[in-house]
């Protein structure tokens, strides 16, 4: 090397030709390889369970029976009993209201008379068939003999025996006795529609005799079941019209509730069916043999009532998508101790638990381990896997998985964002 033009060279651009040198012959930075750290997550190990659907909901409670009494009659109200007056209890067969029953018992005792009268004719005109019959057959057996004197007239007539008169005297007998029997005849053959005349007065008097008997039955009011007495419009002395409702009252042999259930959560509760089979035809094979339920006022929810579903209340409520569930309590005032313990009377607000069919080796989640029909499971390699699952219902916080989840899976119950299949997870078993 030549060191006489580098000495001529400055000082300052050497030393930047020897760091250029440097750096451009230097290695580079050495690599090093690694994989991205796993996340912890929490899991929960699924279990197969035996899990009974339950659905709660409320309701207004009313009588399963109600009675509106009407006046079906006319008159002054003469007696009232004392314990009809609202809230009060009345039992069966009570007579709680009388109507004057005068004009009603006259009334009854005409028709009757004009019924006896009736039958007396009838009476009489079965005798004076009888009496027409028996004089009928004598001027018949008369005519006969007339006849039987006119042939023998007329031939000693013509033998000049007798006088023509004589002949003529036997002919007026025979036509005589003739008109006679004509007579009877068609007196005859009129009493039978006389008869029936008769029958028909005697049937429209009978008739009429029912209604007076009917309308006197009527004068007075009586419970037809055990019942609570809500409103009363009718006082002693007070003229009441038929068609006015004068008592109105509740039955407390049962109470009744319509519960609106959301159609997947009926479904629920109905449990499996055969395939094809519509909610329509589960209903009306009876959800009451499927279905466990209690009732508890809401103002006092430590009281348990055991009730029953009866039936279906109407159609399902397309644009609500609900079922109206109608679910019967029976002898709601039974051991009623206000104010300790309340009857269930009409108005009361009640919750209602239902308790379906039994569901039996079937797994549940937390309902935020299911994102969009997905769940997030610790795969093989605690690498994350997403499972498309098939659900059933959501009950306490939990959905109910029917398949894509086998027991000892593991879910995972964090959100993870992103959730990339295939990421390293640390999985910590959560508590229960």
């Amino acid at each position: 090397m030549r060191l006489a033009p580098l000495l001529a060279l400055p000082p300052i651009a050497l030393g930047i030709a020897a760091a250029v040198w440097m750096v451009s012959s230097a290695p580079g930075p050495a690599r090093v390889e690694g994989a991205a750290p796993a996340l912890p997550v929490r899991v929960l190990t699924i279990t197969a369970e035996d899990i009974r659907p339950t659905v709660t909901a409320w309701g207004n409670l009313h009588a399963a029976e109600t009675w509106v009494a009407v006046a079906e009659v006319q008159g002054e109200v003469i007696w009232r009993h004392p314990d009809l007056e609202p809230g009060r209890l009345i039992p069966e067969g009570t007579e709680v209201l009388r109507i004057d029953p005068a004009d009603y018992e006259l009334a009854l005792a005409q028709s009757r008379a004009d019924l006896a009268a009736l039958e007396a004719e009838r009476a009489l005109l079965d005798a004076e068939a009888e009496n027409t019959a028996r004089i009928l057959a004598l001027e018949q057996d008369r005519l006969r003999l007339a006849e039987a004197d006119l042939e023998r007239t007329r031939r000693l007539a013509e033998q000049g025996t007798v006088p023509q008169a004589r002949a003529d005297e036997a002919e007026r007998a025979t036509l005589l006795a003739r008109r006679t029997v004509a007579e009877l005849e068609n007196s005859l053959a009129l009493i039978p529609s006389r008869a029936a005349r008769i029958t028909a007065q005697i049937a429209r008097n009978e008739a009429t005799i029912a209604r007076a008997r009917r309308s006197l039955e009527r004068t007075a009011l009586t419970t037809p079941f055990d019942l609570r007495v809500t409103e009363v419009n009718a006082e002693r002395f007070q003229t009441v019209a038929p068609g006015q409702v004068v008592i109105r009252a509740d039955g407390i042999a049962a109470a009744e509730v319509v519960a609106h259930l959301a159609i997947d959560s009926f479904r629920s509760l109905l449990g499996d069916a055969p395939v094809g089979t519509t909610l329509a035809e589960m209903m009306r094979e009876g959800p009451a043999a499927r279905i466990d339920v209690t009732l508890s006022p809401l103002s006092d929810p430590a009281q348990i009532w055991p009730a029953r579903v009866v039936r279906i209340e109407g159609a399902l409520d397309a644009r609500a998508r609900t079922v109206p569930v109608v679910v019967t309590v029976d002898d709601p005032y039974e051991g009623a101790d206000p104010p300790r313990r309340l009857p269930l009377v009409p108005n009361m607000q009640v919750g209602l638990t239902f308790q379906g069919t039994p569901l039996t080796g079937v797994m549940a989640i937390p309902e935020a381990a299911l994102h969009a029909g997905m769940v997030r499971v610790v795969g093989p390699d605690d690498l994350l896997e997403l499972r498309p699952v098939t659900t059933a219902f959501a009950q306490d916080g939990r959905v109910i998985i029917t398949e894509g989840l086998s027991p000892g899976d593991r879910v995972v119950i964090d959100d993870i964002v992103p959730a990339i299949p295939g990421m390293a997870l640390t999985p910590v078993e959560a508590p229960e």
